[in-house]
């Protein structure tokens, strides 16, 4: 059968492979002057490839969809992609989390693999070649236009185009265009994996304080500690690690965590709660500052911090606590001190939203996966018609689970063309 592959990301490269190793003639479509371009920038420049835990693992960090996933996965996961990928000549690593990276570190590396088992395979790959749209008749895709030719020989279309994150890579939301002018649902697409912007911290008292004041904070990293999303006093979601301060709110692994959480709620109620010494109860961090202040107890209050927070924590935290800075720490009352500690476990912020869409991730919606087979990926208002990738309705955790889960759709698209 004649087949063709849009978009030349680990989706598209998958099913390129997948379908060209069951005989099919394949001719893959690429918008970009280069495969995989949105690769090269993934896991800071070494691409997270894949994640090699076990399956009930992988599944407990798929947030949308994840049943959909378990054919695709159970035939193609993170053994497979392993091998495929060494088998094209690079030499990958396992490192803390299971996560699978070249052994050079280098993306471009993972590309070669790929180019090498495109080029093997025997898929006829054409860059800077953007499809425009495609036409369908009597439930069959029966013309691709692209911006150079019109293609009508097409028993097979597998539409691999990414989401709508880091368009500068080509994501730009055609996959999309393409599904819902064949009829398909697209469920509204969110950031996911992203930072979150604050709209203020809460200090002692109700307080407030707006999030754009606060520019100390910006660029400060903290690690081991609770973050937790909260609403109404109630805690919906929390977890435990690192974190940075950004020009407009926070990021780093547990926000990015939590965003894919909560990027399709109502933030007007939802608080950002920040515990900075998890390790200690309210008790047992009460006696540590009674001990740090034993020692400096003729030093002005904004002195006395330096062995609890790092640096550029202390003004805003001083703030929030509502201590005066000049204060000395002879003179700081017992109730003053409890609500320090309340600050240092329950350090509150107000949630904006998500950060935007095109510097996220991934994203968050797509193609309907109840219009998709999970069997074989293919459309079920389409004949010839099969989705791979971000472009469904499936996201996942950081960990490489993302990047598998294109392979693995992709994979299981090429493979089973009918």
């Amino acid at each position: 059968m004649k087949v063709y592959v849009i978009g030349a990301g680990p989706a598209g490269i998958a099913a390129s492979i997948a379908a060209s190793r069951k005989g099919h003639s394949v001719t893959l479509l690429e918008k970009n002057e280069k495969i995989g371009k949105k690769l090269y920038i993934t896991g800071k420049g070494r691409c997270n490839l894949t994640n090699a835990c076990s399956f009930d693992e992988f599944i407990s960090n798929v947030v949308t969809n994840p049943k959909f996933l378990y054919s695709a996965l159970r035939n193609f996961g993170a053994a497979e992609t392993m091998s495929l990928v060494e088998s094209g000549g690079t030499e990958l690593k396992i490192e803390r989390g299971n996560r699978v990276f070249p052994s050079s570190d280098k993306s471009s590396d993972i590309i070669k693999a790929f180019s090498k088992l495109l080029n093997q395979s025997g898929v006829e790959v054409r860059l800077n070649e953007k499809v425009l749209s495609l036409n369908s008749s009597d439930n069959k895709i029966i013309e691709i236009v692209t911006d150079k030719h019109s293609y009508t020989d097409c028993d097979a279309v597998i539409v691999a185009t990414g989401g709508m994150s880091y368009p500068s890579t080509g994501s730009d939301g055609d996959g999309y265009r393409f599904a819902e002018e064949t009829g398909h649902t697209v469920v509204p697409v969110v950031a996911a994996l992203t930072g979150l912007r604050l709209s203020n911290m809460y200090g002692s008292g109700g307080k407030t304080f707006s999030f754009g004041n606060l520019s100390r904070l910006r660029g400060v990293s903290l690690k081991n500690v609770r973050v937790s999303v909260v609403r109404n006093g109630k805690m919906l979601f929390e977890e435990f690690g690192e974190m940075i301060f950004t020009d407009r709110g926070v990021s780093g692994p547990v926000i990015l965590t939590l965003s894919s959480k909560i990027n399709r709620m109502d933030f007007t109620s939802l608080k950002l709660q920040i515990d900075l010494k998890p390790a200690l109860s309210e008790e047992e961090l009460n006696s540590r500052i009674l001990r740090d202040f034993s020692v400096t107890l003729n030093k002005d209050f904004k002195n006395s911090l330096d062995a609890l927070l790092p640096s550029g924590l202390i003004p805003s935290v001083i703030t929030a606590c509502g201590i005066k800075p000049d204060k000395k720490i002879n003179s700081v009352t017992k109730e003053e001190r409890f609500s320090l500690v309340k600050t240092l476990k329950n350090w509150t912020f107000g949630i904006e939203g998500c950060e935007e869409l095109s510097g996220a991730v991934v994203t968050a919606g797509g193609v309907s996966v109840k219009e998709v087979n999970p069997a074989d990926m293919r459309s079920k208002l389409v004949e010839n018609l099969y989705f791979a990738g971000e472009v469904l309705d499936v996201d996942a955790f950081t960990g490489g689970f993302n990047i598998q889960i294109a392979l693995s759709t992709g994979y299981c698209a090429g493979s089973n063309i009918k």
